[in-house]
């Protein structure tokens, strides 16, 4: 669980960004103002140049976040994909291939890591989120709970992988 950051914590947090990134990119409000002690991570699209986002999470030393830059080609819309983070298969159109720049030395030196995720980087909602019952069916609490945990998981170790 994330503990609530402020403009200034997750401006900071970007252990990939350049000056000019930090200065250009625009923090939605929605992001100030959610639920924090709900989530694992943030996430969001920028609104004025959709091929980037941005993802902050919590690690073991404080908040770190990552700029994503989006693939410009999707994927088939009659195929299914699924993101690496949250593990939700998808129609392929709706799971993009991002990248982001590795942080420090290697960063600079044009290194960067790739991963499919949703292309909305709704990842932390979609885990939350439960499927519609069968008759008779018992939902087992345990496999949210195994979702979320993976997820936080699996963030953790995208975003520490681009720090470096």
């Amino acid at each position: 669980m994330m503990r609530p950051l402020s403009e200034a914590e997750i401006r900071a947090s970007f252990v990939n960004a350049t000056a000019a990134e930090l200065e250009q990119f625009e923090l939605p409000l929605e992001v100030l103002v959610v639920e924090w002690e709900r989530l694992d991570a943030v996430a969001w699209r920028d609104r004025r140049t959709r091929q980037c986002g941005y993802l902050v999470t919590e690690l073991d030393d404080g908040p770190a976040g990552v700029v994503l830059r989006a693939a410009e080609t999707t994927m088939s819309r009659h195929r299914a994909a699924i993101c690496n983070l949250c593990h939700t298969q998808q129609p392929a159109d709706q799971v993009t291939l991002f990248s982001a720049r590795r942080g420090g030395a290697a960063g600079a030196a044009g290194d960067s890591v790739g991963t499919y995720l949703c292309s909305d980087l709704s990842c932390q909602e979609n885990v939350r989120l439960h499927a519609p019952l069968a008759p008779a069916e018992v939902r087992d609490g345990w496999q949210a709970l195994r979702r979320i945990e993976g997820l936080a998981r699996r963030t953790r170790e995208f975003v520490a992988g681009v720090r470096g």
